[in-house]
């Protein structure tokens, strides 16, 4: 059972919400919560597998709450569930770890495999905002979101590791990863699982963008000792 918290300032959004998402299987939602600052008190209550995160709410909004949940409880997956793609948004809210960014114009279908898609460890982003995503990628690794890693740790990839990792960085999803490199969905969600623990990033945002810093002015390609 995947646990939920909604977090929305909308009671009407709260209510829709928790009504048709109790209806799936395998989905519960434990808690719905006005604002930021109820949303922390309730996953130190209730310890939920997911939160949907409004955007602009009172007291806390939804990028300030995320920093402060995924600095304290780094395993909830947070998917942010707004109706503004304002650029600051997008790019506050990957920065601090957040799985996914979806307009509220998604279905219900769609919102549910999003869940079940960030439970287990990939990212989901609305494909209207999917390309300005990965410019702010680019952005990121630019500016002053650098992300480092210890040579010694960079050297333990492997080939195939290196390979994922640059499709990664051209925000690509597990399943068009898989397709490129004749790979299962199974088997690139387990390349990206150790590929994590060998670098110590937190998420996939993280590796995304350290992919991306990786080959600006040169294309990303395993060292010609590394193994397979």
């Amino acid at each position: 059972m995947i646990k939920i918290v909604i977090a929305d300032d909308q009671e009407l959004i709260r209510q829709s919400l928790s009504i048709v998402l109790n209806q799936r299987e395998g989905l519960e939602v434990i808690d719905a919560v006005s604002n930021g600052q109820e949303t922390i008190a309730s996953i130190r209550k209730r310890r939920p597998d997911v939160i949907l995160m409004d955007v602009r709410m009172p007291k806390m909004d939804g990028v300030q709450c995320t920093r402060i949940i995924k600095e304290n409880y780094p395993d909830i997956k947070i998917i942010i569930l707004t109706t503004f793609d304002d650029d600051e948004y997008v790019y506050n809210a990957l920065k601090w770890g957040a799985s996914g960014y979806l307009l509220k114009g998604i279905s219900m279908d769609g919102l549910e495999n999003a869940i079940r898609t960030v439970h287990s460890g990939q990212a989901m982003i609305n494909p209207d905002i999917a390309t300005k995503v990965v410019r702010l990628f680019s952005q990121m690794a630019q500016a002053d979101y650098v992300m480092e890693v210890e040579q010694e740790r960079s050297r333990e990839l492997t080939k195939t590791e290196w390979k994922i990792i640059g499709e990664v960085g051209k925000g690509k999803s597990n399943r068009e990863i898989a397709e490129r490199l004749l790979l299962s969905e199974g088997t690139v969600r387990n390349y990206l699982s150790t590929i994590l623990n060998k670098l110590e990033f937190r998420d996939r945002t993280q590796l995304a963008i350290w992919a991306v810093q990786k080959k600006t002015g040169r294309k990303i390609t395993a060292p010609e000792e590394e193994r397979l």
